[in-house]
């Protein structure tokens, strides 16, 4: 029997630990390009209970975060409406690492490297349970929902397009 493979010490996991939040890891083989149909697959959970963390940017280039159901997209024109902004478009990879200090696909809303305002999806905090990214590629959490409002003063939109 293999030993389980021990959490890794990300600045997201930190985050967590410093805010008393409880978590469970989930560890998976990431695939470059396999977003969260492969770890929903890898963990055996519905895609629609991973979160993805997206970094977009408004017309000032002030970056902000999205919270989104793995199995769904950002209708832009919608979250710029609500949050409101003239637009929103995703941030460049390269700039998104700049702005969270994660690399695109290990992205997670703790810990980031600058302050950002976030949002997410109203239904997320609906579920029982969901699974983020906790700071590294191939690495999730699973975390009650109530954490992101509580924890990270995200606020709730109504922007998801299905995929």
């Amino acid at each position: 029997m293999s030993k389980p493979e021990h959490a890794p010490e990300t600045p997201a996991t930190k985050f967590l630990k410093a805010n008393k939040v409880s978590f469970t890891p989930h560890l998976y083989a990431y695939e470059e390009h396999g977003g969260t149909r492969v770890s929903a697959r890898e963990l055996g959970v519905d895609e629609h209970a991973v979160v993805k963390t997206l970094v977009f940017e408004d017309e000032s280039a002030k970056p902000l975060i999205v919270l989104m159901h793995g199995d769904c997209k950002v209708s832009t024109k919608e979250l710029a409406r609500q949050i409101p902004c003239k637009k929103v478009e995703p941030c460049k990879p390269e700039v998104a690492n700049r702005h969270t200090g994660f690399l695109v696909g290990g992205t997670s809303p703790f810990g980031t490297k600058k302050a950002m305002p976030v949002f997410v999806e109203r239904s997320i905090l609906e579920l029982p349970l969901i699974y983020i990214n906790g700071g590294k590629r191939g690495f999730l959490v699973g975390i009650d929902p109530a954490i992101l409002s509580s924890v990270l003063k995200a606020k709730p939109v109504d922007a998801a397009l299905p995929n």
